[in-house]
């Protein structure tokens, strides 16, 4: 039978390599660092507003574009940034974050045009460019020599733009590598996109999770951006609800309008209990928010320090669930190999980051670790992971 022409072009290359990396973690009773999600809940108020949103009969279709009450504490919660959006026109709720991204190709991109991503990039992304009949170009990010820092190649960035080009799709706080992209950098970002005319999209779901010194800066709010900038975000990273898939689009009127456009035939709607309890928690619970930063914070640390004392070449990380190291320092030279044997030899779960991209040659030293585990988790993964540099 031909296999469908569409099949290969998705490449569901992560997928596979996490459903891979699942069956040998539950196979040999590895730690998991390499799927990120945290293994704690969210703030006993917003389960809570779930539950009372279940038991008040909030469990049929909601209304298409989210229920207002949602809309509304997302457009408030954008203001923190100094951006205004109607949330009657201007925002719209979607199922998680990776119907949203999908929803926005979709809709702003015609087959034939090229979409900008920078790797390495989460998997959906080249999932949904080859959906929407478009091209993907790839545009790495570069490493500092001096402090291992991965950041954007403005240049690099420039010379990929071509006619077709329609869209650039960003993410920053960064996965998989933890980066968080400056003002500086994203003001050339912004500059490129006036320049060429190209419509934005943001993926911001780590906005609440930036460490140090470091701040999450909206594309959106810089000039010239905000009649072109597509921001999407979601709820789960923030309050450790990645189940819930409540997530949501921010962005001019005419295009949010598109994007439901598309949204409304992949999914229609979801979520009608978990919309309440999203909007008292955007509203009520970022003082919790701010306790869950601190504590990634540290185990960002802790994480980093036990990488270091086991061998690995740590990479800087300023923000989400992860952090990258480089195998070399081990004597090895191929992380994917290196992840699908640790599982056996010393019983931990990561992901190579070359999986992440276009380029994977480039790419081949660093794996993965996600660190929104309970300490003892991570713990138990540095003392196995210790054994690697015997």
């Amino acid at each position: 039978m031909r296999v469908p022409a569409l099949v290969p072009r998705l490449r569901p290359f992560t997928s596979t390599i996490f459903a891979e990396m699942t069956a040998l973690a539950t196979r040999t009773g590895a730690v998991n660092l390499g799927q990120g999600f945290p293994d704690t809940d969210g703030p006993a108020g917003m389960l809570q507003a779930a539950k009372d949103a279940i038991d008040a009969g909030a469990n049929q279709y909601p209304p298409g574009p989210g229920v207002p009450e949602l809309r509304q504490a997302v457009a408030e919660h954008r203001t923190r940034y100094g951006t205004h959006y109607d949330p009657d026109t201007e925002v719209l709720v979607t199922v998680g974050a990776t119907e949203a991204i999908a929803a926005t190709l979709l809709a702003l991109v015609e087959p034939g045009d090229e979409v900008l991503l920078v790797e390495p990039y989460y998997d959906s992304y080249a999932a949904c460019v080859a959906m929407a009949g478009a091209t993907r170009r790839a545009v790495g990010l570069v490493e500092d020599p001096e402090t291992g820092r991965l950041g954007l190649d403005v240049a690099a960035l420039r010379a990929a733009i071509g006619p077709r080009t329609r869209a650039l799709l960003l993410n920053s706080p960064h996965n998989p590598t933890g980066t968080v992209l400056t003002r500086a950098e994203l003001a050339e970002v912004a500059r490129l996109c006036v320049e060429h005319d190209l419509v934005a999209i943001t993926d911001e779901v780590y906005e609440h999770l930036v460490f140090d010194a470091h701040e999450h800066v909206p594309l959106a709010t810089l000039p010239g951006m905000a009649e072109r900038t597509v921001t999407i975000s979601s709820a789960g990273k923030t309050f450790n609800c990645t189940g819930w898939k409540i997530g949501w689009v921010c962005g001019p009127a005419e295009l949010v309008a598109a994007v439901r456009a598309a949204k409304q035939f992949l999914t229609f709607v979801g979520g009608a209990p978990f919309q309440p309890a999203v909007a008292h928690a955007l509203r009520h619970e970022l003082a919790w928010v701010e306790g869950l930063r601190t504590s990634l914070q540290d185990k960002r640390s802790r994480l980093a320090e036990g990488l270091t004392e086991a061998g690995f070449a740590v990479r800087p990380c300023e923000g989400t669930y992860f952090i990258t190291a480089d195998v070399r320092p081990l004597g090895f030279t191929d992380g994917a190999r290196l992840c699908r044997e640790l599982p056996e030899r010393i019983g931990v779960a990561a992901v190579p980051v070359q999986v992440f991209t276009d380029h994977p040659d480039r790419w081949r030293h660093l794996v993965r670790f996600a660190f929104c585990k309970r300490d003892e988790v991570l713990d138990e993964a540095l003392r196995r992971l210790a054994r690697l540099s015997l």
